[in-house]
């Protein structure tokens, strides 16, 4: 008969994700683990078969502390800028998680136009902000989404890494400026681009 488990999955998660919380990814092993729940290493693995298990719900949890922020952002108006100040919040707020999920390396480095689908996956959610906020197409809220998010994440990391800080109202003004550059580019019809139906009529 296995042994009993002295914790239950959610307790040895909610201490890793502390853990993680306070000294980062690398600081959780088995034995930091152990002692941050009072005991051994050895009942963490009553409940999780490996490390990568533990750490694979550490993501997990993660990913869930920052739903949390984008669904903030998208409850304010405008909506995507809502979005981008609660992406960088989240990096000021939760440094370690920050860099856990967005900061990490891949093994297989992604391209630009795949790389926001890959970490984010509220991304069918912040793109739709777009899309139905400003009459884009898609290619060109998706656009305009990567450069807005490249801003941003330079931000994010500047404040996660403590280079650098900055004032709410200072972030919310930059987002403004760069977003109302891009705006008027993302919407212009490139020479290339048929007219639409109604143009045609019109002339």
């Amino acid at each position: 008969m296995p042994p009993k488990a002295k914790f239950k999955k959610e307790e040895i998660t909610a201490a890793a994700l502390q853990l993680v919380r306070e000294r980062g990814p690398k600081a959780l092993t088995a034995r930091a683990l152990g002692l941050r729940l009072g005991s051994s290493a050895c009942p963490v693995f009553t409940v999780f078969a490996s490390m990568e298990e533990v750490q694979e719900a550490v993501l997990c949890a993660a990913r869930e502390v920052y739903k949390g922020y984008v669904d903030r952002g998208l409850a304010l108006s405008p909506a995507f800028k809502g979005v981008g100040m609660q992406y960088i919040q989240f990096a000021i707020d939760e440094p370690k998680l920050f860099q856990l999920l967005f900061m990490a390396e891949h093994e297989k480095v992604p391209e630009l136009a795949d790389v926001l689908q890959l970490i984010d996956e509220s991304y069918e959610r912040i793109l739709s902000s777009i899309t139905d906020g400003y009459g884009l197409t898609r290619p060109r809220a998706e656009r305009l989404y990567r450069h807005l998010w490249i801003y941003s994440h330079g931000i994010a990391t500047l404040c996660a890494t403590g280079m650098c800080r900055f004032e709410a109202e200072e972030i919310g003004r930059l987002l403004t400026e760069v977003f109302t550059g891009l705006l008027p580019l993302m919407a212009a019809r490139t020479p290339t681009e048929a007219p639409s139906q109604e143009n045609t009529q019109k002339g």
